[in-house]
């Protein structure tokens, strides 16, 4: 029989909970691995992102950049053009990510049933 004591059952690790706060929302995780390549305008990031919203992908970058991981830069024009790039706290992000892709291309099964 297990034990269920206090010891036993802990909580989880606050570093871990604010971590899926913010990479658990949809969309998150894809804008980074696009940014990871280079820094990117908002029209391109959204093109390479099928299916986000521009009102979804601007509060998604307005996220990060609360969280420090990423920067808004505009390139004064004409015309005048908004891109991103990650910070440097969002760049070290790098290994962790190629980590869990590798884990989902192993352990995730693949649906190709549909389109």
């Amino acid at each position: 029989m297990a034990d269920h004591g206090e010891q036993v059952c802990r909580r989880v690790d606050v570093s871990i909970t604010r971590v899926f706060e913010l990479f658990g929302k949809r969309w998150t995780g894809p804008i980074v691995s696009v940014l990871l390549q280079q820094p990117v305008h908002f029209a391109d990031l959204r093109r390479a992102i099928p299916g986000i919203s521009e009102r979804m992908l601007s509060d998604r970058l307005t996220e990060l950049g609360a969280a420090g991981l990423v920067v808004r830069e505009v390139d004064e024009g004409p015309p005048l053009r908004v891109s991103y790039r990650l910070t440097r706290a969002g760049a070290a992000m790098e290994p962790a990510l190629k980590e869990l892709a590798l884990w989902a291309q192993t352990y995730l099964v693949v649906d190709e049933g549909g389109c």
